[in-house]
């Protein structure tokens, strides 16, 4: 039997909603073992997670393990069927080191970037 895969997602920001709510159809249809958690809606402590950690990057657990960052999207696209592909090709190596470097210092930086800067907003 297959753990199910929970994955711990900013659901205050519209890009990563935007691509959640794909990967949550996704997993419906396929009839996938996961489950997508806002962190906002999230005892961060069960994941030894600040509120902090938490929106700075992408998690997922898996056999009690936590995973974050690339390497967590890995894990989800291979319970995925139509996106299975994608997490093979960027497993091979140089793809994979890109990839990181693409996710570690530049995606994740820039979306928490806009996280806090429309967190800022709200607050006055």
């Amino acid at each position: 039997m297959t753990q199910q895969l929970e994955i711990l997602y900013n659901g205050r920001c519209p890009i990563c909603s935007a691509e959640i709510a794909q990967y949550r159809q996704q997993a419906e249809r396929a009839d996938a073992p996961v489950q997508f958690i806002d962190l906002h809606d999230a005892t961060l402590t069960h994941w030894g997670l600040s509120a902090e950690q938490a929106t700075r990057r992408f998690h997922a657990r898996k056999d009690g393990q936590i995973i974050s960052g690339f390497p967590a999207f890995l894990v989800l696209w291979h319970e995925l069927p139509r996106m299975r592909w994608l997490a093979r090709v960027l497993e091979l190596p140089v793809l994979r080191q890109m990839a990181d470097f693409g996710y570690n210092y530049l995606a994740a930086p820039l979306l928490y970037w806009m996280h806090k800067r429309r967190e800022a907003r709200k607050a006055g």
